[in-house]
């Protein structure tokens, strides 16, 4: 069945282009345009920095994709939200960062240019951490859910991305991307998805926090209509990818951040 039947209607309130890091402009990635939960950081009140997405159209207005909470002092995203929508596209790795967190003018992600020289780096990863460090740059909203070119461009900025181990990227948790996506397709009417990293205590480049776990968990209409939804963690002590109901997966992050976490806030 197409998706569409599995589309909750979000009304997007007028804001400012100076509101840079908010999801007040991007709820449609979102199950009832409720995110996740956002954490906040006592200490430093833009620690947590929300994040839509964009990479500006022909016309230079923004066009949005997905939705990001970032750790600015980990220096990688908490998690990405999006809508599951899947075709083959044509992967192109250019690696963008997000100007507005350093500093830069510029709204949407863009090239390293466009930060000033001495700010760069300051609350966000660069390639050069990942140069030499034997990690992957792995995705959270991966290309291979991606149905668009420029959808799959957006996907490829720093913070979409955490340090990964190679074998686990390529290998097992590869294999939950694509067992997930088989899933979705064939089983739902439309699907959102949201997967994030829970940090480890070691670090690469400049402050660049390794990913100890990845987590995943979409929620999607069934062919009855009814919703459903699965959550997924690794890698355990084989290695693997453990599929979860979703409140066992909240169970984990809450304990992780010392307070409760929400994945879908009770909307799924």
């Amino acid at each position: 069945m197409p998706y569409g039947s599995f589309v909750l209607l979000v009304l997007l309130p007028a804001v400012s282009l100076a509101e840079v890091t908010s999801f007040t402009r991007c709820p449609q990635f979102f199950v009832g345009g409720i995110s996740p939960t956002v954490l906040t950081d006592k200490t430093d009140n833009n620690r947590y920095e929300q994040i839509c997405q964009c990479l500006l159209d022909q016309n230079q207005k923004p066009e949005y994709f997905y939705a990001t909470l970032y750790d600015t002092r980990n220096k990688i995203p908490v998690y990405s939200a999006y809508e599951f929508r899947r075709a083959d596209v044509e992967r192109d790795d250019r690696w963008y960062v997000e100007p507005q967190l350093d500093g830069g003018t510029m709204e949407c992600m863009g090239s390293l240019n466009k930060i000033p020289s001495a700010n760069r780096g300051q609350r966000q990863a660069l390639n050069k951490d990942y140069e030499g460090s034997g990690y992957d740059k792995g995705h959270l909203f991966p290309v291979y859910h991606t149905h668009t070119v420029d959808t799959m461009l957006a996907t490829s900025t720093l913070t979409n991305a955490a340090p990964q181990d190679p074998s686990f990227n390529r290998g097992q948790w590869r294999r939950y991307e694509e067992d997930v996506a088989t899933l979705l397709q064939q089983e739902c009417d439309g699907a959102y998805v949201v997967t994030g990293v829970i940090p480890g205590n070691q670090q690469i480049g400049d402050g660049v926090r390794v990913a100890q776990y990845y987590w995943s968990a979409f929620c999607c209409s069934g062919g009855s209509g009814a919703l459903r939804s699965e959550g997924y963690i690794g890698p355990d002590n084989n290695g693997r990818v453990q599929k979860v109901e979703v409140k066992q997966l909240e169970a984990v992050l809450s304990d992780h951040y010392g307070s409760e976490f929400s994945i879908f806030q009770g909307t799924c």
